[in-house]
């Protein structure tokens, strides 16, 4: 029987989400917890991979046995009391044998946070960047983001990807009270550091390296080494997944 997992973590001491030989990684310290607690191994499979450090606000991931859950809430509960602090499940939930938390996605969900002072209590989750931004320049540039759909001006380097074409349906920044900018991107797929990629280009246009039209040359170009520096893992946070209604339909909120 195949069941989801809604999970969150903070990815600050995993080096990441997909299994290691010899790192932690939030897949294997999950598996384990689980394995230990249904007392048969359990193998799990995510929406997709996290790199070290980023986070995760909204994970969804599956998980097969052969025996049904009497009471998936306290699985719950008890999953939650073996796994460390920076790992929280919140709902187990049965699907159909044929829902996939990877292959079933219709899109994902990134919010990049950039912090304009310094907070020794956001350090690990976030960018702390004190250069003035102009985040109407910002959100020009972004929105260029949805006319196009190769992306290869911020794919990872040698990262293999069959294909570098995505869409996106959402770009765009937004500033909180106290002057944090929250960055929100969807799309269908992402390229491995496409987000933040994009977000230290967008940043450069924000503190006028370069021009929104400059942006939109750079996607056109497909050429990786006009981009500009990666921001930062810490800031990065997947959060939400979406798939079809009829095959899942989210319960937990942030």
């Amino acid at each position: 029987m195949r069941y989801f997992i809604e999970l969150q973590y903070n990815g600050s001491a995993f080096c990441g989400w997909q299994r290691q030989t010899d790192r932690p990684s939030v897949q294997q310290t999950i598996e384990q917890a689980l394995s230990t607690l249904l007392r048969h191994e359990i193998a799990i499979t995510g929406a997709g991979r996290t790199d070290t450090g980023v986070h995760a606000l909204y994970y969804v991931a599956h998980f097969d046995t052969e025996t049904p859950l009497p009471d998936p809430a306290h699985t719950v509960y008890k999953a939650n009391l073996l796994l460390p602090e920076g790992v929280a499940l919140r709902s187990i939930a049965p699907v159909n044998d044929e829902a996939h938390a990877r292959f079933s996605a219709l899109s994902r969900e990134y919010r990049y946070i950039v912090s304009p002072r310094k907070n020794p209590f956001t350090r690990d989750t976030s960018w702390q960047y004190y250069v003035p931004l102009d985040t109407e320049r910002m959100n020009r540039a972004a929105a260029a983001l949805l006319e196009y759909e190769d992306f290869t001006s911020f794919a990872k380097l040698n990262s293999n990807n069959r294909t570098n074409i995505c869409r996106i349906d959402h770009a765009a920044w937004t500033t909180e009270r106290d002057g944090t900018l929250r960055f929100t991107i969807r799309a269908d797929r992402f390229l491995r550091n496409m987000v933040r990629a994009v977000v230290g280009t967008l940043v450069d246009v924000g503190r006028g390296r370069y021009t929104p039209e400059e942006f939109r040359a750079i996607i056109e170009s497909r050429d990786l080494a006009r981009a500009s520096s990666s921001a930062p893992a810490q800031g990065l946070f997947l959060s939400d997944v979406r798939y079809p209604e009829a095959l899942f339909r989210r319960t937990v909120t942030d």
